[in-house]
């Protein structure tokens, strides 16, 4: 199936430039056509370099090598018309076309092999981020999730913010974190904090417990990692929730992870008051400093997690993006629908260009159906299987 998107998006590309290819062949005709009608004392033929520039903005070297030699038939056929074909102006004409035409041939081959190259490193970084971190399901037991990744940098998929989610038992367990740092030279943090928090997971019954292990293999990692001149400056500021499917309540562990945002039914939007500890990396590994708060987490409640990339967010005047005023607009929303609504308008307020990686991930207790509502079903059920 990918191969046969792939030929697709080449046939897509391929038919505008074929019709774009008449709009430097139609220039030259022209151009040519009023230098013979004007006569020798008005001389368009320089213009006719303009053909081999706009060609380049669309095809590529040898497409427009091709219009540059057209380009210098103009000309000379200009000069065979006016029989000034071997004159010093019009060789010289010839010969500036031809210059012109094959810098800007230089050019197109020096873009598509970075256009080439940047593929490749986008290829890459996709199967990174497939790899590190894998894409959450849809649904894990009563919970619907949606997630969004947004790299700030442009030739990378995947960076320092991460999250993961885990089925222990009747509950549902999730991470999200941001390394210090952002883009590749964070995914090695990334890539072992999600690989511990798969495993220990299971492993722990408590999240302080949890938090402990995971600041545990930090420790590890930066002890025989860490540069010494980087030392203590690496951290992840990591938050640790746990849905339980029975209860109506969700349970959060701070490392110094902003909170989330509790998405209410009826519009209302709260922002939890936590008692987060110290980022992981720091060195805190006794369960006893780490906290845990319990939110009411009803049916139909939305949990909003994100990192910091999204509320540091500015747009051209410097103002900070108005996370939580924005998503109030969207509370009624499924996860997926409030992400992408989110998503289009934090790079709206930014103008494309983010100053730090972004990561969200919604998680919607699923409402409860009514039981007048399913019983009307099963008895229609019922008619139908008598009808028949």
């Amino acid at each position: 199936m990918g191969s046969g998107q792939g030929r697709v998006g080449l046939g897509q590309r391929w038919q505008p430039s074929r019709v774009l290819l008449l709009v430097p062949v139609v220039l030259i005709v022209v151009i040519t056509a009023a230098d013979i009608a004007t006569g020798p004392n008005i001389v368009l033929g320089p213009l006719l370099v303009v053909a081999p520039t706009l060609t380049a903005w669309f095809a590529g070297p040898w497409t427009t090598a091709g219009i540059g030699v057209l380009a210098m038939a103009g000309e000379a056929a200009n000069g065979w018309y006016a029989g000034t074909v071997s004159s010093r102006n019009v060789v010289v004409e010839v010969i500036a076309i031809a210059a012109i035409t094959s810098l800007i041939v230089v050019l197109c081959v020096v873009r598509d092999r970075h256009a080439r190259q940047m593929a490749r490193v986008r290829s890459v970084a996709k199967a990174a981020q497939q790899v590190v971190m894998w894409p959450l399901p849809s649904r894990l037991g009563p919970l619907r999730l949606a997630c969004v990744y947004l790299a700030s940098e442009e030739e990378a998929d995947i960076g320092g913010d991460l999250y993961a989610a885990a089925r222990t038992g009747s509950a549902t367990r999730v991470m999200i974190g941001d390394v210090r740092g952002k883009g590749l030279p964070a995914l090695g943090e990334a890539a072992l904090l999600l690989g511990a928090f798969r495993e220990a997971t299971h492993q722990h019954a408590s999240l302080p417990d949890l938090a402990a292990a995971l600041e545990r293999s930090m420790t590890r990692y930066l002890a025989d990692f860490e540069p010494e001149d980087e030392a203590g400056e690496r951290f992840v500021t990591t938050l640790l929730v746990e849905i339980a499917d029975a209860e109506p309540l969700v349970r959060m562990t701070s490392c110094g992870h902003p909170p989330p945002l509790l998405l209410g039914p009826d519009n209302t939007v709260t922002v939890p008051r936590l008692h987060p500890a110290p980022p992981l990396g720091v060195g805190v590994t006794d369960p006893d400093n780490h906290a845990v708060d319990v939110l009411p987490f009803g049916p139909g409640d939305t949990l909003l997690l994100y990192t910091d990339g999204v509320v540091e967010a500015r747009d051209h005047n410097g103002v900070f993006y108005p996370f939580a005023v924005r998503a109030a607009q969207w509370t009624d929303h499924a996860p997926e629908a409030l992400l992408n609504r989110i998503e289009r308008d934090l790079l709206a307020h930014t103008g494309g260009r983010l100053g730090d990686d972004v990561a969200l991930l919604a998680i919607n207790r699923a409402p409860i159906p009514h039981p007048g509502n399913h019983l009307q079903r099963v008895q229609r059920g019922h008619a139908g299987v008598s009808g028949q």
